[in-house]
């Protein structure tokens, strides 16, 4: 099985989203919601319109674990669904196939997000890179395992760390 890895590099995040939004604002929102909530992939896709239009914070119940999630929508991300959603109905699903109006499929998202990753440079990209670039990014703001692994209902801080790659990045800096 694969390891990917969060993206570190905020250049190759917006370079990532130039690439999406050029070729679909569902697949641009979709990567921009993932790196910002840190959903589970299946819980992203079961996002309904309605879930997040006009809202600063979003509470869901995770499919995975049962338990209520919570995260912060920021004024430029609600902008961003605004924009995105005008001609979308509230219980419409955010990011649907073109073709059966259902949530995309988690293949079609990864090949989505390989594809731009290529195209941006990137390798052991998949679809727990969303989830992944989000703690990555939430731990080197904040230096917070523990409100991290809460959100991400991890056993341990150890674990989480592990999880988005820091102490890969540790060993790196040790040799």
């Amino acid at each position: 099985m694969q390891v990917v890895q969060p993206i570190r590099d905020q250049e190759k995040i917006e370079e990532i989203q130039e690439i999406l939004k050029r070729q679909s604002m569902r697949d641009w929102l979709l990567f921009t919601v993932g790196i910002h909530s840190g959903l589970h992939l299946s819980d992203l896709l079961k996002l309904r319109v309605g879930d997040l239009k006009g809202k600063s914070k979003v509470t869901i119940q995770e499919g995975k674990t049962g338990k209520s999630k919570s995260f912060l929508v920021s004024s430029q991300l609600r902008d961003w669904v605004e924009e995105y959603v005008v001609h979308m109905d509230d219980y419409d699903f955010l990011f649907p196939s073109q073709r059966t109006g259902k949530p995309i499929k988690r293949i079609r998202v990864y090949r989505i997000l390989n594809e731009a990753a290529k195209q941006a440079g990137l390798q052991d990209i998949g679809t727990h890179t969303l989830r992944k670039t989000f703690g990555y990014h939430y731990y080197q703001k904040t230096k917070n395992v523990s409100v991290l692994r809460e959100l991400f209902n991890h056993s341990a801080p150890s674990v989480t760390l592990k999880y988005i790659g820091m102490q890969a990045d540790k060993r790196l800096a040790e040799l």
